[in-house]
């Protein structure tokens, strides 16, 4: 299960990620749901649950609430932190 603050320390791009990841999770399960028993049914709870708070934790963002990380400490050759860096 997701914790709140693992998911605050996350970057707004890595929670969309996150959320992808999950709605495709649920979409497979209820699929293999139609077809045939699940081995573990209550995995569907546990996701729509985790939606719900990556969703939460993007709204508080965008709200002001709690802000997230931010992507500026990503390590990408490109980033600014490392142009940065080449002109010192």
């Amino acid at each position: 299960m997701l914790k709140v603050r693992d998911l605050r320390e996350m970057t707004r791009d890595e929670l969309l990620l996150k959320k992808n990841d999950l709605l495709d999770e649920r979409f497979n399960l209820n699929m293999r749901r139609s077809l045939k028993a699940l081995d573990n049914p209550l995995r569907l709870r546990q996701i729509r649950r985790e939606i719900a708070l990556v969703m939460t934790t993007l709204n508080e963002d965008k709200l002001g609430i709690q802000k997230l990380a931010e992507s500026g400490s990503a390590i990408l050759p490109d980033s600014k932190a490392a142009k940065k860096g080449k002109e010192e």
